[in-house]
């Protein structure tokens, strides 16, 4: 059993960071199955079909993209993902190459804007079938936008840029009226993923509830505070009494996954630090213990699902760091992130820098995705050298 430190960390940094950069921060994602010649197709205008395709892509250990004629792509969110630890690499180091390469990500994300709305915001750059809704061509999406919204503050914060603060700001208009809005009797509230559906997925509730309290932080307007707060307690109302959330109340979406529930975790928690309100302590502490307790073995290995081992997701030992980071948890579970991140740098990262992005019961599926695989952990990885930073300046 490999356990990782933190020179092993900065080796498999080093070599994902030469891979991102080699490919000028473009790539597939497991969702892109409806960007080739298929929506050409008479059979698109069909949901099954369009689920079928995207899912069988998905699933595919084979990478048939090239003969499909699906092309890498910049991906806004995995933009704002890499600009998040971008700007925690440029903290630590202050060095211009650094600097360079958060103003380019920078550019790039503003480039990628998706306009007509009342405010900011970013989509995904194809066609989305889900079982609960079809997203078009580059349909705004809260998930997206918000941790764009959250690499742009972490960008002003780490690096000091007043622009990325101004086009964050500028996120909040497009959340609060032209996301859909349901209203419960308790006086809570959820946003929908896109505004072509009206679901109420936990997490990106809790996405949006997040991000408008840290922005609260900085114009004291008194919307943002009222919103956010009805939306985390939509969002805490969800937890189940063992401190477990399903994805959604929807009866299909009735799954508790490890990544889905630290985000909840870490975006209460961090509704609490930027708004001074406590009142959900006992959800983030039951949250994380289930967490915790749930999706990681003794081993090291990250589960996907509480109640199964396959398929290992690179996903989640990414969110391990990053919800631990968030919740100031990082030293205090130091033994566990160090197991996980040891088991997947050695069973989940290739030659060649990039990681893999699930490994299933019967095969592995080595694709490089450069938004579920590569940014997710290069913000996590990010994130763990400037923990240790931190922790050997104290």
């Amino acid at each position: 059993m490999s356990t990782a430190n933190s020179d092993l960390i900065e080796t498999s940094f080093g070599k994902l960071r030469n891979y991102v950069e080699r490919e000028g921060y473009r790539g597939n994602d497991p969702f892109d199955g409806l960007s080739g010649r298929f929506n050409n197709t008479v059979f698109f205008r069909y949901r099954f079909f369009r689920l079928l395709v995207q899912q069988l892509i998905k699933r595919s250990p084979i990478d048939f993209r090239r003969v499909l004629g699906i092309d890498k792509k910049y991906i806004p969110k995995g933009l704002g993902l890499l600009l998040a630890g971008y700007a925690r690499i440029y903290s630590i180091s202050r060095s211009n190459a650094d600097l360079d390469c958060c103003n380019r990500l920078f550019e790039l994300i503003l480039s990628q804007k998706t306009d007509g709305y009342s405010g900011n915001c970013w989509g995904f750059p194809g066609y989305w079938q889900t079982k609960a809704f079809f997203q078009p061509f580059g349909a705004p999406q809260v998930v997206a936008s918000t941790y764009i919204g959250n690499g742009l503050l972490d960008f002003y914060e780490l690096a000091g840029n007043k622009a990325a603060l101004r086009e964050a700001s500028d996120i909040a208009p497009f959340i609060l009226n032209d996301l859909n809005q349901v209203e419960y009797p308790d006086g809570s509230i959820s946003v929908s993923y896109t505004v072509y559906d009206n679901s109420a997925v936990y997490n990106a509730t809790a996405l949006a509830a997040r991000f408008l309290s840290r922005l609260y932080r900085y114009t004291n307007d008194p919307k943002l505070l009222e919103f956010s707060e009805r939306a985390i307690r939509y969002v805490c109302g969800g937890q189940k009494s063992d401190g477990s959330w399903p994805y959604s109340p929807l009866s299909f979406h009735q799954w508790v996954d490890g990544f889905h529930s630290g985000y909840n975790i870490e975006c209460i928690h961090d509704y609490q630090k930027y708004t001074g309100d406590r009142g959900f302590a006992a959800v983030v502490d039951k949250g994380l213990s289930y967490y915790i307790d749930n999706f990681f073995t003794n081993a090291g290995v990250p589960k996907y699902y509480n109640n199964s081992t396959y398929p290992i997701d690179v996903h989640s030992p990414a969110q391990l760091v990053i919800t631990l980071s968030k919740l100031g948890r990082f030293q205090e579970h130091r033994a566990i992130i160090d197991r996980v991140l040891g088991w997947t740098i050695e069973n989940m990262q290739s030659d060649d820098g990039f990681f893999y992005y699930q490994i299933n019961s019967f095969f592995t599926s080595k694709i490089p995705y450069m938004r579920w695989s590569q940014a997710w952990m290069f913000y996590a990885m990010a994130t763990y050298l400037m923990e240790v930073k931190s922790e050997k300046n104290n």
